[in-house]
């Protein structure tokens, strides 16, 4: 797949990707009815899925994920260090909406600067 086909379908994917992750924050984490559903009946799937997100936005799971990616793509060279950036915007742009903005901007920054980071000098 060509470079360009490539981006294009990044920009996509990513807009999508982060109205999934507010659906899910409106959806199910922050909805009324799963706050009092989720008492009476802890056992059902739906309340295990919210309290399971739950932890890993407490423990910073999500945040910490993307920003170590970032991290490590930012130092990694050619398609290896790409990859692991578009992994990075793709842990980072949840850890944005869902509570963790303060580790998570730094992740989706280092990421968008190492996706946007040229080959190096060009040799002729």
């Amino acid at each position: 797949m060509s470079r360009r086909a490539s981006l294009i379908l990044l920009l996509i994917f990513l807009p999508l990707w982060l109205a999934a992750s507010y659906g899910l924050r409106f959806a199910l984490m922050e909805d009324d009815r799963w706050v009092g559903l989720c008492v009476e009946e802890a056992a059902r799937w739906e309340c295990q899925l919210r309290a399971g997100i739950g932890l890993l936005i407490h423990f910073k799971v999500i945040a910490l994920t993307a920003l170590g990616t970032a991290a490590l793509a930012f130092f990694l060279p050619g398609r290896a260090g790409r990859g692991l950036a578009v992994l990075g915007l793709v842990f980072g742009l949840p850890a944005l909406v869902l509570y963790s903005a303060s580790l998570a901007v730094f992740a989706v920054v280092i990421a968008a600067l190492r996706l946007v980071r040229g080959s190096g000098p060009a040799t002729a």
